[in-house]
């Protein structure tokens, strides 16, 4: 099945939208199709606010209305309190709050930006979506996240080589309680790392230090700003850490 096929199908749907790679080709996509595909974003202390400013300018590009709908994610005790499904409670509480008010808009379809390459094994988060019976057309026209990219390049989205983001709460060890005080702090560290022109990067929560981890590529420019680094993250960590074991790019 193709795209078009999809959409021909199922004219009419909301759409959970991240601003990421995937849900703005998918947004896109709907609109060249003439589908009717409504975008919610979900507003927590989990995002950063560029997400939130990338959304709003994809779907100004596109002339698509965008509706933001804030969920206080930490006043759910299963979230908060952080045990190893966090994620599986996460969804339940964003998708059910875009479901809820989809359905007040009569969009009572769902869907999402899950592509052919996410890992298909019973991830807590992918259970929360089955349970809710939202559907991944990227994933069912089997569309890879390099696929993506390339036909957003070719649509000529910003977003086709944005770095593939995980909320800040992934930051904080399982078992360590959420709090408004390190998603902030974490996003501010992260915030300062981009102006220095690294990108797709983690600052993770070890023992009240940051562990700094970048892509090989990166670990040079990271070298070279050590000091500002250093001077900057110490403000808000007891101590800075690079990890040597470099992300994958």
């Amino acid at each position: 099945m193709e795209l078009k096929d999809f959409f021909a199908e199922r004219p009419k749907a909301a759409l959970a939208f991240s601003g990421g790679v995937d849900s703005a080709y998918l947004l896109y996509a709907a609109s060249q199709w003439g589908a009717d595909v409504r975008p919610y974003f979900v507003d927590t202390a989990f995002q950063p606010r560029f997400e939130l400013a990338d959304a709003r300018r994809l779907c100004g590009e596109l002339g698509v209305t965008l509706q933001v709908l804030p969920v206080d994610i930490l006043s759910v005790p299963s979230v908060a309190e952080n045990p190893a499904d966090r994620c599986y409670h996460c969804k339940k509480a964003i998708f059910s709050a875009i479901a809820s008010a989809a359905a007040r808009d009569g969009y009572p379809l769902l869907l999402d930006g899950t592509n052919a390459s996410d890992p298909e094994e019973d991830r807590p988060g992918m259970r929360a979506l089955r349970e809710l019976e939202v559907r991944s057309p990227l994933r069912e026209c089997g569309l890879t996240k390099g696929e993506i990219r390339r036909l957003s390049r070719e649509a000529g989205l910003f977003t086709w080589d944005k770095p593939a983001y995980a909320c800040l709460a992934t930051r904080i060890p399982a078992g360590e309680a959420v709090t408004a005080e390190a998603l902030a702090r974490t996003e501010q560290a992260e915030d300062f790392l981009r102006t220095l022109g690294l990108r797709d990067f983690r600052v993770r929560l070890l023992d009240g230090c940051a562990r700094i981890q970048v892509p090989v590529a990166q670990l040079p420019l990271a070298l070279a700003r050590r000091g500002e680094i250093i001077s900057e993250l110490r403000k808000s960590y007891s101590g800075v850490l690079l990890d040597l074991e470099a992300r994958n790019e």
